[in-house]
């Protein structure tokens, strides 16, 4: 009777070890995957800001040039200003198919992996 006692001891000693382990697993697992998504977000914001800079400084040549074939600068900046806002309405209007579906998608597989 006693060698039974042991054995359902020794058992639930067991159970509770895997559980622990279990879950200490699943700690780990939620903090790789947060890692990696942030990581990712990260390198994407520095790529951002990197092209936000270039693209400011190839939208304010172009304006210079083209306000300088009309004759006025600030036509230039005008019409590059207009292209922008044409270009931003686009992408509003599209902005579930072209940003938000694709970032969450890629955000589901970094957790899921």
């Amino acid at each position: 009777m006693e060698d039974q006692q042991t054995d359902i001891d020794n058992l639930l000693s067991d159970a509770g070890d895997y559980i622990e382990t279990r879950t200490t697993l699943w700690k780990l697992k939620a903090i790789e995957s947060l890692s990696d998504v942030s990581g990712e977000l990260v390198s994407g914001l520095a790529m951002i800001v990197v092209s936000s800079f270039v693209v400011i400084l190839f939208s304010i040549g172009v304006a210079l040039l083209v306000g300088d074939l009309i004759g006025k600068s600030y036509y230039g900046f005008f019409i590059i200003g207009g292209i922008y806002a044409i270009v931003a309405l686009i992408l509003y209007a599209r902005r579930g198919d072209w940003l938000k579906e694709p970032f969450s998608n890629m955000l589901i597989r970094k957790i899921l992996k």
